[in-house]
Parts: structure tokens; sequence; C-alpha cells
């Protein structure tokens, strides 16, 4: 099987992240958003843990997330003094902006074969499977990995136990315009070869 290098590298280099107030707030098709999680269980995994898990939010279930999660969001930084009534407010509205948000998490394997960062390194795997599919079909997305991922209070919600992790949320949606120009340093300031 042979496949058209000059566009997987595209495919590669065209990856970006579309932000919420960049979509037009058009529905992104079942279809799509299906073979972005398909994708991502194609992802690599050592010992086939298959630790990533997913739970999409749509319709009715965007307010389900915003209720919760600036719920959660109050009820945690109140108690340790920290709380911003911009910050509650924007975890109330931002997940309207998307058609649909995918929390991301990472089910720690039960035999604790494998080191944590394996688990995660594979759980991101996925994300970028599921960020290069979306890029194929036009799409428009952005992992956000604020707000309450790292509240512990937060993981049953999505099902997560005490040794999982909570990894972030994926914002789809479909993007209104140009996707912006990417921007990399060089390679060669990134990379060490060894010849002897």
């Amino acid at each position: 099987m042979t496949f058209n290098q000059k566009e997987i590298n595209q495919l590669i280099r065209l990856r970006r992240s579309i932000f919420p107030k960049d979509y037009t707030g058009e529905s992104v098709p079942e279809a799509v958003v299906n073979q972005m999680l398909e994708n991502a269980n194609w992802a690599p995994t050592h010992k086939f843990t298959e630790p990533w898990r997913f739970t999409v939010f749509t319709g009715a279930g965007l307010k389900t997330l915003a209720a919760f999660q600036s719920e959660c969001y109050k009820q945690v930084t109140t108690a340790d003094g920290t709380f911003r009534e911009d910050r509650y407010l924007g975890l109330q509205s931002k997940p309207l902006e998307a058609s649909h948000i995918i929390a991301i998490g990472m089910k720690r394997d039960e035999g604790n074969r494998l080191p944590e960062w394996e688990e995660l390194g594979a759980v991101f795997c996925a994300v970028q499977n599921m960020y290069l599919t979306a890029t194929a079909y036009g799409i428009g997305c952005y992992l956000s990995t604020g707000g309450i991922t790292n509240f512990e209070e937060a993981k049953s919600f999505f099902g997560l136990g005490a040794e999982d992790k909570l990894c972030g949320f994926m914002f789809v949606g479909m993007p209104k315009g140009n996707v912006p120009d990417g921007r990399r340093n060089p390679i060669e300031k990134k990379v060490t070869w060894v010849t002897d």
C-alpha cells in the first residue's frame, strides 16, 4: 500500500488549534466526530493498554458540561481563595461556542505495568490523531488544558478514578475562514546527528 507523501506532509503542517471564537456556530457532522474518535483509537499504545477515554458533549450536553465545570470551579476555588468571576463566567459560556466538546481522559492500567508518562503519551498521540482527522475534514478544533482539567474533584464526573487523569477538553467547530499560517523554528536547531 502506498500513500501520497506530499499530502501527508501537508496535512501534518496544516494542523492548527482553531479556537471557539473562530467557529461559525454550525454543527459538525456526527460522522466526522465519530471518525476523529475512531482514528484516536488507533494511536500507539504500549502493551495495548489503550488508556484514552472520551466523553462527548453536544447539543444540550454542552449546557450540562458548562454548568458542571463552572460550579466545580467555583466550589474548589472559593475554598482555596483563588476564585475569579471572569473565569467562572467563561466556564459557563465557552462550551456553548462549540459544536462538540470531547473530554479527554487517561485511564491508568490497573496492573501499573507502565509508568504514567507512557500512558499519557499514548493519550496525546490519540489527541494528535483527532487533530489530524479534523484538519483532513476542514474542521476546527482546539485542546484546552485549563479550567477544571487539574481538579481532582472533577474526575468522577467523567468516569475517571483516583489514579486516572483528566487531560483536557477538545473543542470542535466549523471554522469561520482561512486557517492561520503556522510557524516553527528550524528542525536543525533541535536535532543532533551521531554518525560514528
